[in-house]
């Protein structure tokens, strides 16, 4: 299929999938024989490899830990321990983030409180 179906198929823009694939993400491929056009195709593995992109993108990870686990994983190289690590690394990453997130909640409540209170800025 080409890009732009499977863009339609996705949901995921012809922009981004050509992102995703000067990254190293996706691949297509070129009919040598086709000098005129640099049209590429993509077959169907390519969709599942988008789905799990997504996904990723979706739980926080970003698009550099994304394509070790795409190489580890489509080159059968990712052992369970190895996944096990990496989801756990992330949790915690997120639970950081969270703390710091309430703390700077916390911040910005005081602060309006001492708005509210007449305290001039």
């Amino acid at each position: 299929m080409l890009i732009n179906e499977l863009s339609k198929k996705t949901g995921v823009t012809i922009h981004t999938l050509r992102y995703y694939e000067n990254l190293g993400l996706i691949q297509g491929t070129a009919d040598e024989n086709v000098k005129t056009n640099n049209y590429k195709n993509y077959d169907e593995s390519v969709i599942e490899r988008i789905q799990i992109i997504a996904e990723a993108k979706e739980v926080g990870f970003t698009l550099a830990e994304i394509k070790k686990m795409l190489e580890s994983w489509f080159g059968g190289t990712l052992k369970e321990k190895e996944l096990h690590k990496l989801f756990s690394e992330k949790i915690k990453e997120i639970d950081t983030k969270i703390k710091q997130l309430k703390q700077m909640k916390k911040r910005l409540e005081k602060v309006v409180k001492e708005v509210g209170n007449g305290l001039e800025c």
